[in-house]
């Protein structure tokens, strides 16, 4: 299966199944800005968060095989739920079959690695997609590393619609925000630190950070996968050699690409151009 996936530009891939992923990608860029990307919204079927692991693990892996044979020799599924429901099942059994030399790697991991610098007390709080939240992959991973760890987690199944609707920045939007953090805390009042656990959650930073009590500390992806990634390159240079360096962007979407162009701009401020591919 190899040689189908020949290609003069090796472009770094970035899978969501929405727009939020382009936080990711932004702080990526920000970070490694001489690399080349490839970015790929499954907006067309989207949301993710409801849908089953089988479903979602399926459609992540169609995007994985699309961005291979685009020449990706590294994929970062910059989404909660595909990396909750589908990454180590990708990881396990496919990549083996496909091919062994390319990667793909999640959001999950590298944000509860963070945790230890951050947490004094181990109460940890997740805020996240009902998909992410059902699937205790934070939980998991938390316990696995931090044993000793209490792990705390909200669903806020408004807080996606709210940033797609452009009302992240609302009156009405500060409702759902307040609702969700009063309910976290309400679970342990002594939470020192809280993981925003979607993509989305950054454009709405500005009104969590009203609602939770002073002194925790709210992790925010973007730059903690950017960070990681950027460590990941520098010890895999059998990945990152083959990785190319143009500078370059191309963004992708299962959605009408004008649909896309609309509101990817919210995310990364500026406007861009997709193109709609099917998968």
């Amino acid at each position: 299966m190899k040689d189908q996936y020949n290609n003069s530009s090796a472009p770094i891939g970035v899978f969501d199944s929405g727009y939020g992923g382009l936080t990711i990608l932004r702080d990526i860029r920000r970070r490694l800005p001489q690399y080349d990307y490839l970015y790929l919204g499954d907006n067309a079927r989207a949301p993710y968060g409801s849908r089953s692991f089988d479903v979602v693990y399926d459609f992540t892996l169609q995007a994985v095989k699309y961005l291979f044979e685009r020449g990706c020799k590294l994929v970062i599924l910059a989404c909660n739920t595909a990396s909750a429901k589908a990454l180590r099942t990708i990881q396990q059994c496919d990549l083996p079959q496909l091919d062994s030399t390319r990667r793909v790697l999640g959001v999950i991991r590298p944000t509860v690695e963070e945790l230890g610098a951050e947490s004094q007390n181990g109460n940890i709080g997740i805020l996240g997609t009902p998909g992410t939240v059902n699937s205790g992959s934070y939980a998991m991973e938390i316990s696995k590393l931090y044993p000793d760890y209490h792990t705390y987690s909200q669903a806020c199944p408004m807080w996606v619609p709210l940033v797609e609707n452009k009302e992240y920045d609302m009156p009405g939007a500060d409702y759902f925000v307040e609702k969700y953090i009063k309910e976290l805390f309400a679970k342990c009042g002594d939470i020192d630190t809280v993981i925003l656990g979607c993509t989305h959650y950054p454009l709405l930073l500005e009104k969590i950070k009203q609602y939770v009590p002073s002194g925790v500390k709210i992790l925010p992806q973007g730059a903690i996968v950017a960070d990681s990634l950027a460590d990941y390159l520098k010890r895999h240079s059998e990945i990152s050699s083959h990785c190319t360096t143009n500078g370059t962007v191309e963004f992708l979407t299962t959605e009408s690409s004008e649909k896309f162009q609309e509101l990817a701009s919210i995310f990364l401020n500026s406007d861009v151009t997709a193109s709609h591919i099917v998968l």
